[in-house]
C-alpha cells in the first residue's frame, strides 16, 4: 500500500504515476527506533522527491493526504509524514 500511495502523493504532470511501479520508483527503509528518537510518533515517513513547481505548491496537501491513506490502512494514530522536494537530478541504469 504503501509505495502507491507515495506515488499517487507526488505525481504531477512533469512525474506521471501510470500505476505501474518498477523498480527504483520507490524505496522503502525502515529502521528500529534508537535510543536517542524521541517518543512522539507512531511512525514518521520521509519522502524525497524532485522539485517541480507544480509538486511544490500542494504539498501540504499531498502529506494531508497521504498520512490519511496511511492512518486507515495501518489504524495509527500517531503519523508524521516528511517530504522533502530537492532541486536534484536522478539517472538509473
Amino acid at each position: 500500500m504503501l509505495p502507491h500511495a507515495v506515488s499517487v502523493a507526488v505525481e504531477c504532470p512533469e512525474e506521471p504515476y501510470d500505476g505501474n511501479l518498477q523498480p527504483g520508483d520507490v524505496e522503502l527503509r525502515f529502521r528500529v527506533r534508537g535510543p536517542f528518537d524521541s517518543d512522539g510518533v507512531d511512525v514518521v515517513i520521509e519522502i524525497r522527491s524532485k522539485w517541480f513547481e507544480s509538486r511544490a505548491a500542494n504539498r501540504q496537501d499531498r502529506v494531508d493526504g497521504l498520512c490519511r491513506a496511511v492512518a486507515e490502512a495501518t489504524g495509527l494514530n500517531d503519523i508524521g509524514i516528511y517530504l522533502s522536494l530537492p532541486v536534484a537530478a536522478w539517472v538509473q541504469s
